[in-house]
């Protein structure tokens, strides 16, 4: 974990399992299972703005994943995955423009 989150680090994950999650309390969130390379993360994510839960598996994704671990509705999420607001504000995915390797660090 990082004393500040601007050492965060970002990297490049894999969306393996996608989940409608309603038992959380913001609206549309998701449920994700993301391949980091070298190991395997959860992230609850508010994603169904934007973005189709059948259609998230397979997608490369940022997140942070030094920031710890936080509970939402029973379910451990591990990585923040990363998104900016859309034209009504609500999260769109920050992706690579070409596949890369899973794990691999923003710099």
């Amino acid at each position: 974990m990082t004393d500040s989150p601007l050492d965060a680090t970002i990297r490049v994950a894999e969306v393996r399992e996608a989940k409608a999650f309603p038992e959380a309390e913001k609206p549309e969130m998701v449920k994700l299972r993301l391949d980091v390379g070298d190991e395997s993360l959860q992230s609850a994510a508010q994603l169904g703005y934007h973005h189709d839960v059948d259609d998230l598996v397979g997608t490369q994704v940022l997140c942070a994943t030094n920031l710890g671990s936080v509970r939402i509705a029973g379910f451990e999420s591990e990585a923040l995955t990363v998104g900016v607001p859309g034209d009504d504000g609500n999260p769109v995915l920050v992706t690579p423009e070409k596949s890369v390797p899973p794990g691999g660090t923003l710099y």
